[in-house]
């Protein structure tokens, strides 16, 4: 196995309730051979002291802190100084398994060619205890429904226990690798917190789009790194997830950025690489179609009409009969109380499908 650097990223904002427990579980690595880089990014609570109380004696964790930029520039400037053959990407509020780094370095060693490894996670609640012991598909499941098996997104695959025997008795499961940058377009399939990649397939990437503000940075910067080679991944949950607390991205503002950043982010996926795309015609057209009706339900919610109706039109250009658009497209030329019942209709959709699947996009 190799004993090469990691280094880990971890931004953070305002969670000094958890860093404690992420930087905790990076520092308790099987795979010793780190560092970890804590980028504060303006955070106004006492993250800063609690780093430094905690890790004064720990030379390997090290504390940035900037002003407010957002989540991608945060990571950008972990990218920055990171010194490690190997990257790995750590979210502040959740919490690795001791042997994660390990088994994935193995992985790597078995796949040669693979440039990054990403897991499933659990999913856990505020308090940690268990809700779900393989959430990846859940949480993804707008994009996974389109590859209901490991084996029909990747073309090779090992037993895991025949790579790493670090698992817990009982244990399963498989690494799988190939080149799905066709099926990346579909929606994003990989968790940031669960990846680790060679720094050759960074240098390839580069960074985070810091212009996608409030969320969407992730499946942008996941997409380009399959673009760039084949990739692998560990069927095995290999952090904690936690769902369920409170965050300052969720009110209806913010949702709106997350749909207008997948669709810029699939078109500009098509734009640059658009003849290595191999969908069916009809697996295209639905991603945009759910891409515009996603944009214009919560253009609905927010009061935006006219740019509901226009993307919904656009959705229905590519899926002339869905239920769903037609609906939202009749609510949206409706008398006032029409539309206030709409906005109502549209949000509690929202909100089910968001406890159910919280990246889900429709």
């Amino acid at each position: 196995m190799s004993a090469d650097l990691v280094s880990v990223i971890i931004p953070t904002y305002n969670r000094s309730d958890c860093i404690v427990n992420a930087v905790d579980s990076a520092a308790k690595q099987t795979h010793a051979n780190l560092e970890i880089i804590v980028i504060d990014d303006g955070s106004s609570d006492d993250t800063g002291r609690v780093i430094a109380h905690r890790y004064a004696a720990d030379p390997r964790v090290v504390y940035l802190r900037q002003e407010n930029q957002g989540v991608s520039a945060a990571r950008n400037t972990g990218l920055g100084v990171a010194r490690g053959s190997y990257i790995a990407l750590l979210d502040s509020d959740d919490i690795w398994k001791p042997w994660k780094i390990e088994l994935q370095l193995r992985c790597l060693d078995r796949f040669a060619d693979a440039g990054m490894i990403w897991t499933d996670m659990e999913a856990v609640d505020p308090d940690g205890r268990l809700i779900s012991p393989l959430f990846l598909r859940t949480m993804y499941r707008a994009s996974y429904r389109w590859f209901p098996s490991s084996e029909s997104l990747f073309s090779r695959s090992e037993p895991l226990e025949s790579v790493c025997g670090l698992l817990p008795p009982g244990s399963s499961g498989r690494v799988y690798c190939g080149d799905i940058s066709s099926q990346m377009i579909m929606g994003n399939l990989v968790h940031t917190s669960t990846v680790l990649m060679r720094r050759s397939r960074l240098e390839k990437v580069g960074s985070f789009d810091e212009s996608l503000k409030l969320s969407g940075e992730d499946f942008d910067f996941h997409l380009r790194t399959c673009r760039a080679g084949a990739v692998a991944f560990a069927d095995v949950a290999s952090i904690k997830y936690r769902v369920g607390a409170p965050d300052q991205l969720s009110q209806p503002e913010y949702n709106i950025h997350v749909a207008r950043n997948f669709l810029r982010t699939i078109e500009s996926a098509l734009k640059d690489g658009g003849t290595r795309v191999n969908l069916p015609a009809r697996m295209l057209a639905a991603v945009h179609a759910e891409a515009h009706a996603w944009i214009g339900r919560e253009s609905l919610v927010i009061g935006d009409r006219r740019g509901a109706r226009k993307h919904l039109a656009k959705s229905l250009r590519y899926h002339p009969c869905a239920p769903y658009a037609l609906s939202l497209f009749a609510l949206s030329y409706g008398p006032r109380f029409t539309y206030h019942l709409a906005r109502k209709v549209v949000r509690t959709a929202r909100v089910l499908r968001t406890t159910r699947a919280p990246q889900g996009h429709l």
